[in-house]
């Protein structure tokens, strides 16, 4: 079912699966929106009641208009469906909403599912260098430098031989429609609170699989993550840069399954 659903001073698309079982969450990241699920999407819904939404200004929500969120408007989502408790799967700028939700409230997230996660409070997860360019590009107007730097830096698995030509013209297409939302939201994005620091307080039962072929800084970042959350599962995905969810979809489905299974 797809609706759209109130957050402060705005709404976002959200679309609920229905369903019994443990409910699961799913958080896109900022290089793509809910549609980077889609080939995880049917074997989550056999088990469990799914959830997933785009953040304000990708996909199918509008740009922001006010200052806002990214916890505050997960909050707002769960409030919304009436979930009390549930396992929240994210990837990238996801994995760090979810992770501020789990030390906000914890009793509200029965579980961690972290793909590639980034994290509040960690100085180092961007390259300086990179973002520089980021910046140039944007200046210069030039949509296509940004998407060829994008996917040189976060999909760098589409480059070989071997590489996956459907799942490299998937990551092109999200990556083209979230760039836009970067600069869009910059304005009105609070961050939330500093995580990293605090990993060593989460208590609900973790995985965090990172991605091989991903940028080094967030790789690094990745293992520091997994090293401070007590009894995380780190998962080393050698076939996947910052997409796993597009890479490696049956992999991402299967580490949610068997961390699900293990929630009382």
């Amino acid at each position: 079912m797809e609706l759209s659903v109130a957050v402060n001073d705005g709404e976002v698309w959200a679309d609920d699966s229905g369903g019994d079982g443990l409910p699961l969450v799913l958080l896109h990241p900022g290089v793509g929106d809910s549609r980077i699920w889609d080939k995880v999407m049917p074997h989550l819904v056999r088990r469990h009641r799914v959830i997933r939404y785009d953040a304000r200004g990708y996909g199918r929500s509008p740009q922001p208009t006010s200052r806002y969120s990214l916890v505050e408007d997960l909050v707002a989502v769960l409030d919304h469906f009436e979930l009390s408790r549930v396992a929240l799967v994210g990837s990238s700028m996801g994995g760090a909403t979810a992770i501020s939700l789990a030390l906000d409230d914890p009793a509200r997230v029965a579980a961690l599912a972290l793909f590639c996660p980034g994290v509040t409070g960690d100085a180092g997860l961007a390259s300086p260098e990179m973002m520089a360019e980021i910046e140039r590009l944007a200046k210069a107007g030039d949509m296509d430098g940004l998407v060829a730097l994008a996917l040189r830096t976060w999909a760098a698995a589409g480059v070989g031989v071997d590489a996956d030509t459907d799942a490299n013209a998937e990551a092109e297409a999200q990556l083209r429609a979230a760039i836009p939302a970067w600069f869009a939201n910059h304005p009105y994005q609070v961050p939330d609170a500093p995580a990293f620091d605090r990993l060593g307080e989460l208590a609900a039962p973790c995985v965090l699989a990172l991605g091989e072929r991903d940028q080094a800084e967030v790789v690094r970042c990745n293992e520091e993550m997994a090293a401070r959350i007590p009894g995380c599962r780190l998962v080393r995905l050698p076939g996947s840069d910052h997409v796993p969810s597009l890479r490696e979809p049956d992999t991402v489905a299967r580490l949610v399954l068997e961390l699900c299974d293990g929630v009382r």
